[in-house]
């Protein structure tokens, strides 16, 4: 059970209602951390308008889901690993990507670079090496690919976070445990 109340979309209200619907709008649902973060209507404004300000950067949506996978499990968050696994196969991620993007890889060189630089900045929290931004660069990523990749980082860090202080009840598919290489 959560620690923090999920408001109904039906019983909310002022900003939080507006928020709701619109986000049940534009996906055909809410799920649970929309709804539990709606208790603070700001805090769900901005994890909202972070998200949609990233669906516009350079970045593939298959990519930015991958980065999700990776920060969700090195943050060990359960309900976004499935949130990200459901939403990763919605935009074309096979089971086999969705699995190695929880663990940090890929058999893609430049996926797998971006995916342990994320990883790297999960564990590192940011401080990162000149060898990490080294091997990023090499496969071709600039300093505007680097900041889309660190702000998803921290995007999905808020939402791990949230939902680790709220243990927010996970309303997708359960997806089996996998160990990090």
């Amino acid at each position: 059970m959560s620690r923090l109340n999920a408001i109904e979309p039906h019983q909310a209200t002022g900003q939080a209602k507006q928020l709701l619907d619109a986000f049940n709008d534009k996906y055909g649902m809410v799920p649970n951390l929309a709804r539990t973060l709606a208790n603070s209507p700001a805090a769900l404004q901005g994890y909202l308008a972070f998200g949609e300000a990233l669906e516009s950067g350079v970045l593939s949506a298959k990519l930015r889901e991958q980065i999700a996978l990776t920060v969700s499990a090195a943050n060990g968050c359960g309900y976004c690993v499935a949130a990200h696994c459901a939403i990763g196969k919605s935009v074309g991620l096979s089971d086999s990507e969705l699995t190695d993007a929880r663990q940090s890889a890929s058999s893609d060189s430049e996926i797998d670079a971006v995916l342990h630089f994320a990883r790297q900045l999960v564990e590192k929290r940011g401080w990162v090496s000149d060898e990490d931004l080294d091997r990023i660069r090499r496969v071709g990523y600039g300093d505007g690919e680097i900041a889309e990749i660190v702000a998803i980082v921290a995007w999905k860090t808020f939402a791990n976070y949230f939902n680790h202080v709220a243990d927010t009840e996970v309303d997708f598919p359960a997806v089996p445990e996998t160990s990090v290489k």
